[in-house]
């Protein structure tokens, strides 16, 4: 059998903070065993773990990769303005008149991520 990804991992200065933060986007949850402090934190959603690691080095130059959400329940806007409310800015609108695009935004310590169009727009 080939390997399999268990988890994405993304450095940062404070792992249950943005961790934190990455499980209210994804509607995820933090392990049981992490807590305010700890240098690692693991979110866990359907289909995929995201861990989040402390290290020293603050974040310099753009990802060289990042995730890509598709929201399922609420059209792209309504997903982006619900993530900014959590605390992510915006980076790049490259939204079209035709409904198509995507937008970037950047999570609390600055990681890029984009947000698609989903099933509802």
């Amino acid at each position: 059998m080939a390997s399999s990804v268990r988890h994405t991992t993304i450095d940062c200065s404070d792992a249950y903070r943005l961790g934190t933060f990455w499980a209210a986007v994804l509607d995820g949850s933090l392990a049981d065993d992490d807590f305010p402090g700890d240098p690692e934190a693991s979110v866990h959603v359907d289909g995929a773990a995201l861990l989040f690691v402390t290290v020293p080095d603050a974040k310099t130059v753009k990802n060289r990769v990042h995730l890509d959400l598709q929201p399922q329940d609420r059209p792209r806007d309504a997903e982006v303005a619900r993530i900014a409310g959590l605390g992510a800015t915006l980076v790049a609108d490259h939204r079209r008149p035709d409904g198509t695009g995507w937008v970037t935004m950047a999570d609390p310590e600055g990681n890029e991520f984009c947000v698609e169009r989903g099933p509802l727009g």
